[in-house]
């Protein structure tokens, strides 16, 4: 685990790439030829499948891009708008934007962050919107001593000034659930309860929550049952074997055919995105095994 790459640096490192146009992209050892070779897939089309870019960082973009072309479905959660061009040139949909994130630690639970927040989602929501995408991050913050309902009141203040914007161009605001037991310690927004109260508090359907299966098996566990009783609120869904964060296959605990079926009986029309950290040696293989896992 401690070779792995952590969420939080490689958001960091995806938000400065953002602001930094025209850097080189990183070394690797994939070639187009093993792209080529990973077998398209006769998907039922139940499921919007989607994986997360951070994951697959040694990864060129471009060759990320043919491979899930090649596996079969056509989305890649978490590309800044520095990277949209790449996708758009392979046809590959921006599932869930980013950028307009601080960070993982400092959210709109804080007013004094609030400032740089507004700025940054309103000028990427206008990006996000003539980009023809739909949905965009965003995370609470860490509590750092502050009481929940202080949290909540914080994050409404902030979020208004954004959301009749997101309103106005068709798009969602989407906060992640995040573990705070084991990745990220002190995270305000690290269960199902408090994050549908902030839902309900800020009062618009362009304003969700990214329920991370991996993070709330973690936190809070009796995931089906949180799926049915609370999908109105969740825009989206994320997956991860626990625990590690590594492949979803029958080396972890959660069974994700049963959620994926979970997930669907709700009428979810939305993108289910591959966040797991391979640790087999052949990652496009393990990504195309999860997929295929959750295409019920």
């Amino acid at each position: 685990m401690s070779k792995q790459p952590s969420r939080r640096l490689a958001i960091k490192n995806i938000v400065a790439g953002s602001a930094a146009l025209g850097t080189a992209g990183m070394l690797s050892s994939f070639s187009t030829s093993e792209a080529a070779n990973q077998t398209n897939m006769a998907l039922k089309g139940n499921i919007n499948h989607s994986v997360c870019r951070w994951c697959y960082g040694d990864i060129p973009l471009d060759q990320l891009c043919a491979a899930v072309k090649k596996i079969g479905f056509s989305a890649i959660d978490l590309v800044g708008p520095k990277d949209w061009p790449v996708l758009q040139q392979y046809g590959i949909w921006s599932s869930m934007c980013n950028g307009a994130e601080i960070s993982l630690t400092k959210g709109w639970n804080h007013t004094e962050y609030h400032e740089t927040l507004v700025k940054n989602y309103t000028e990427h929501i206008e990006l996000v919107a003539k980009a023809g995408y739909k949905q965009l991050i965003c995370f609470s913050g860490n509590s750092e001593g502050m009481d929940r309902q202080t949290g909540i009141k914080n994050c409404v203040e902030g979020l208004k000034k954004i959301i009749g914007l997101a309103e106005q161009k068709g798009v969602t605001i989407v906060m992640e659930l995040l573990n705070s037991k084991v990745n990220h310690p002190d995270q305000m927004c690290d269960n199902s309860k408090w994050g549908v109260e902030l839902v309900k508090a800020v009062g618009s359907e362009n304003f969700k929550l990214l329920y991370d299966i991996y993070h709330m098996q973690i936190d809070e566990g009796d995931v089906i049952r949180t799926i049915n009783d609370n999908h109105q609120y969740f825009a989206h869904y994320h997956t991860g074997g626990v625990p590690g964060r590594h492949e979803i296959d029958d080396t972890q605990e959660l069974y994700y055919p049963a959620i994926m079926r979970a997930i669907l009986a709700t009428g979810f029309k939305g993108y289910v995105a591959q966040e797991f950290i391979p640790a087999k040696e052949d990652k496009l293989k393990s990504l195309k095994q999860g997929v295929k896992i959750c295409d019920v």
